[in-house]
């Protein structure tokens, strides 16, 4: 078998990498797509039940609209951040809510998968299973961890979408209203359109214990994200030009944390009070000196 010419084998080799190139950047225009100031409908419905339990309540459909903005609070070549706030109330008093955040990195080989009950397991991933991946990081309003998966990025046909199967704790949405399951098993797709973005879910809820592994139901979300003027948005805008600092610290300490690469159980209270309360407190946790050791107080050793 005679070799490849030496230029075969260079030509090739560059052409791969300008094309790899060519992908990162087409990921990164779609994950950045996502930011701005978007009127959103959330809608779930239960689909279908499994549990044995006859007395077995299924979760009612719900509806609800909202107006939010999605701010890019870091923007690196293989890292993106971008922070949610929802703006409730009258145009004339609007409050922001700090929402969900979601970072997105380039061929992450660690990741923290999901377990059940407040508990994440570290996961070294093979830098070959995760070529030319992207995996998103989904945390709570407090910046604790919530899931992340990674998958590629698909631009075909016009369209332009990612999709990973992960697990997840309960949804706000439910965790004070449901018991009887402690898991959900996320299929989260991520879809850019000509008119904003598509957060589709397919989700499993699962009850998860020592010995015991139920699916007792499934569900379908459907939360559609429909660009609108930025200026739409200007409060939330706002609101971040004065609290970025502070998260910025908040964020620098749950790195920290992560950085141990080892599973990670967080208590759900401490003195009777959940991370959140605290750290949306107007006045107090707004340097390191106070920041750091209350989020250590929720990491249990």
């Amino acid at each position: 078998m005679k070799h490849l010419p030496l230029v075969f084998i260079l030509t090739f080799a560059f052409t791969f990498n300008v094309s790899a190139q060519k992908k990162k950047e087409q990921d990164q225009k779609a994950i950045k797509a996502m930011c701005g100031c978007y009127e959103v409908s959330f809608n779930f419905a239960e689909t279908f039940q499994y549990s044995e339990d006859s007395t077995y309540v299924p979760s009612k459909t719900k509806h609800d609209k909202g107006l939010e903005w999605v701010q890019l609070v870091e923007d690196d070549k293989d890292k993106i951040a971008m922070q949610h706030l929802l703006i409730v109330g009258s145009k004339e008093q609007p409050y922001i809510v700090k929402h969900w955040r979601q970072d997105w990195e380039f061929e992450n080989t660690d990741l923290y998968e999901y377990f059940r009950n407040n508990e994440w397991k570290y996961t070294k991933l093979d830098k070959r299973q995760v070529k030319g991946q992207w995996s998103q990081k989904v945390f709570q309003v407090d910046d604790s961890p919530r899931y992340e998966g990674s998958a590629t990025w698909i631009h075909v046909d016009g369209k332009h979408y990612w999709e990973n199967t992960s697990s997840a704790p309960l949804p706000r949405r439910e965790y004070t209203q449901r018991s009887d399951y402690n898991v959900t098993g996320r299929t989260n797709r991520h879809e850019i359109t000509t008119t904003g973005w598509i957060h589709d879910q397919d989700n499993e809820k699962i009850l998860s214990e020592d010995g015991v592994y139920a699916l007792i139901a499934e569900e379908k979300g459907h939360n559609v994200y429909k660009r609108v003027e930025d200026s739409k948005c200007i409060a939330a805008q706002e609101y971040w030009a004065k609290e970025q600092d502070k998260w910025a610290l908040v964020r620098t300490k749950w790195n920290e944390v992560f950085a141990r690469n080892k599973d990670l159980v967080l208590e759900e209270k401490v003195d009777s009070k959940v991370l959140y309360k605290y750290l949306f407190d107007k006045e107090k946790y707004q340097t390191t000196e106070e920041i750091n050791p209350l989020i250590e107080s929720f990491v249990k050793k």
